[in-house]
C-alpha cells in the first residue's frame, strides 16, 4: 500500500522542516582545543533533510525556525538561501546586545580520523530556536492555505525545551489534520533531556508524538530510550545484531503505534571513525525493505549522513511512493554525504542514482 501522499500540484512545498540551525565550526583535520582556524556552516538534524530534498533532489523545501536579529543570525540564514531553502517561515527576535536573553547556536565539531572518534560540543543554551512555543507558527496557513506535501521534524528539536517539545506536538497535529505526511527522527540524546526530565520525560514526549507520526525513523538504540521498547532474544553476532534487533523492535513498536507506515534507519558497523559497514533498512506494510551494502565505506565527514538518508527516503517516497527504491535512495544518499564535509549533503541526483546502479569511484571526466 502506496503513502497516502498529496499531489505536486495541489501544494507549495514538497516538503518543510521544524527544527533549529546551527552555526557549525569545524577545525577540519584538527582539534577544537588547539586550532587557531575554524571553517562555518550551517546545520540542523531537521534543516539537512530539508537541505537535501531541495539541493540533491530539487524539491521545493522550507524550513521552520527562529535566529536572534544579528550578523551571525543572518550569516547562517545567508547559509540557508544558498541552499535553495526557502526561509519565509524564519522567525526573528530582538538582539539584546549579549546574548542574555536570546542567542543563536553554535556547534563545535571535529570529525574524527581512525581511532578518534567524531566530537562535538554544542553551545546552544537559550537559543531563539529553543524559544519557540505553541502559537509562534500559523500551521492552518502552511498546511491548509500553502499547502505541504510531507513534514519533517525530530527529537532533537523537541528535546531543546518544554517549548520545542510542546510546539512539535502542535505541528504534527496540525499536519495529519491537513493530511500532511509526517516523518520524526527519534534522534536521542541524553545530553539534551537531562535537564529536563531526563529519560522519563523523553519517553513522556516522544510517544505523544509517535502518535501522530507516519515515517519512524530511528535506530534500536532510538527506539529503546525514546519510546520505551525492549528487544528481547535478539542473536548477537557482530554481523546481524542491528538488523535483527530493528526488525524485532518495528514487529513491536507497530502494534503499539499503528499509525506508523513506514520505519527505516541506517545501519552502520563502526570499523574507525573513517571507516565503517554503511546500509539501510526499511519496514513498510508489513514487509522489510534492505538496501545495497557499502562495506568499509571511506568516511570523511560522519555528520549529517544519517539526515541525508532521511532525505533520500522521503524523496524515494515523494517521487516513487516505493519503499524499495526509498531505502535504496537514502541509503546511498547517506554514504555519499559522508565522503564530504560539513552537515549538510553536496551530492547530486545524478551521483545517488549511479550508486544505486552500482556505480563506482572511478574519475567522471
Amino acid at each position: 500500500m502506496a503513502l497516502p501522499i498529496k499531489s505536486k500540484d495541489s501544494c507549495a512545498f514538497d516538503e518543510v522542516s521544524l527544527g533549529e540551525i546551527m552555526l557549525r565550526l569545524d577545525p577540519g583535520e584538527g582539534r577544537i582545543r588547539t586550532t587557531r582556524h575554524f571553517q562555518v556552516w550551517e546545520g540542523g538534524g531537521e534543516y539537512n533533510v530539508a537541505r537535501g530534498l531541495r539541493k540533491c533532489f530539487g524539491l521545493k523545501t522550507a524550513v521552520v525556525t527562529a535566529f536572534v536579529d544579528n550578523e551571525v543570525g543572518h550569516l547562517i540564514e545567508d547559509f540557508i538561501m544558498q541552499g535553495g531553502v526557502c526561509t519565509d517561515f524564519i522567525q526573528w527576535k530582538p538582539d539584546d546586545g549579549i546574548g542574555r536573553s536570546v542567542r543563536n547556536g553554535l556547534n563545535f565539531t571535529e570529525r574524527g580520523f581512525g581511532i578518534r572518534g567524531a566530537v562535538g560540543v554544542p553551545d546552544r543554551g537559550n537559543s531563539a530556536a529553543s524559544q519557540m512555543k505553541p502559537g509562534d507558527v500559523d500551521w492552518d496557513h502552511l498546511f491548509g492555505t500553502l499547502g505541504v506535501r510531507w513534514l519533517h521534524t525530530g527529537g532533537i528539536f523537541a528535546a531543546l525545551s518544554a517549548t520545542t517539545a510542546a510546539l512539535t506536538i502542535e505541528a504534527v497535529k496540525a499536519a495529519k489534520k491537513h493530511g500532511t505526511v509526517v516523518s520524526y527522527d527519534l534522534n536521542y540524546r541524553p545530553s539534551l533531556w537531562k535537564s529536563i526530565g531526563g529519560l522519563a520525560k523523553a519517553q513522556e514526549v516522544n510517544r505523544e508524538i509517535a502518535k501522530h507520526v507516519d515515517v519512524m525513523i530511528g535506530n534500536e538504540e532510538d527506539f529503546t530510550a525514546s519510546l520505551g521498547f525492549e528487544v528481547q532474544g535478539v542473536d548477537h553476532s557482530i554481523s546481524t545484531i542491528e538488523t535483527d534487533a530493528f526488525r524485532k523492535m518495528i514487529e513491536t513498536a507497530v502494534k503499539t503505534f499503528p499509525n506508523f507506515k513506514v520505519a527505516a534507519t541506517t545501519l552502520r558497523r563502526v570499523i574507525t571513525a573513517t571507516k565503517n559497514d554503511w546500509s539501510a533498512i526499511c519496514w513498510h506494510d508489513g514487509k522489510f525493505y534492505d538496501s545495497q551494502q557499502y562495506p568499509e565505506l571511506e568516511i570523511l565527514d560522519r555528520v549529517g549522513g544519517g539526515d541525508s538518508f532521511a532525505s533520500g527516503l522521503a524523496f524515494g517516497f515523494l517521487e516513487f511512493n516505493d519503499p524499495q527504491k526509498a531505502v535504496e535512495y537514502g541509503a546511498a544518499h547517506g554514504a555519499l554525504a559522508s565522503t564530504t564535509p560539513g552537515d549538510t549533503s553536496m551530492a547530486t541526483r545524478k551521483e545517488v542514482e549511479k550508486q544505486i546502479a552500482g556505480g563506482g569511484a572511478r574519475v567522471v571526466r
